[in-house]
């Protein structure tokens, strides 16, 4: 689990795409400011809000494998070597919660489709499909390429985010223009609460 705090951002060294290797069809390695030798292997880390297993690691650096459901669902799949990326590392018990509730697992891709300054932040325009729709409620949260923030308002198929300047700097938003697309991972609780809904017996009261 995450809280959507951004603590470090990487940069992307290398990415190897091999058919039939041993360890799956693509490996990541990437470049942290984190002390690697308290990263063991196995530990999860956020990438833009999407979670990956460390499988292999060096002094500032370390891998991971992606499969073709993470590439095909998150912006993984277009990412090149220079890529910068939202780090997070799990949560441990000692953690202050920060955020909300995230877990790693990106619902979808969005695209920002606007842009503009206002009072001294930055508001941007973020596409939500229909399917998702219900999870997004303004002043409820979502979590956009792993960063915890909260939604301003709803309408016509997208949503607004407000986000302060040191948001920006500690974070890869601020490189995000309009047509950039960003991995959506949906409030947990809104989730469970849907499934829950939509599974009651008709006539049943909630």
């Amino acid at each position: 689990m995450f809280t959507g705090i951004i603590t470090d951002i990487g940069r992307l060294r290398e990415v190897t795409r091999t058919t039939g290797s041993e360890w799956g069809d693509t490996r990541m390695i990437v470049e942290t400011a984190y002390d690697t030798a308290t990263i063991d292997i196995g530990a999860s880390i956020a990438h833009s809000g999407a979670c990956m297993t460390v499988v292999e690691k060096g002094p500032g650096w370390y891998a991971f494998d992606v499969s073709d459901e993470s590439l095909d669902k998150t912006t993984l799949g277009d990412w090149t070597a220079g890529q910068a990326i939202n780090l997070e590392r799990a949560l441990t018990g000692a953690d202050e919660l920060g955020g909300h509730m995230v877990t790693g697992h990106v619902d979808t891709t969005a695209t920002c489709v606007s842009r503009e300054s206002h009072a001294g932040s930055t508001r941007f325009r973020i596409t939500v499909p229909d399917d998702l729709a219900f999870a997004i409620a303004p002043k409820g949260s979502v979590t956009i390429d792993g960063v915890s923030l909260t939604v301003n308002d709803v309408s016509d198929g997208t949503f607004m985010i407000n986000i302060i300047p040191h948001t920006l700097t500690a974070t890869t938003l601020g490189e995000l223009q309009p047509g950039g697309a960003v991995n959506l991972e949906i409030d947990v609780i809104a989730r469970y609460v849907a499934r829950y809904l939509a599974h009651m017996a008709p006539g049943q009261s909630a």
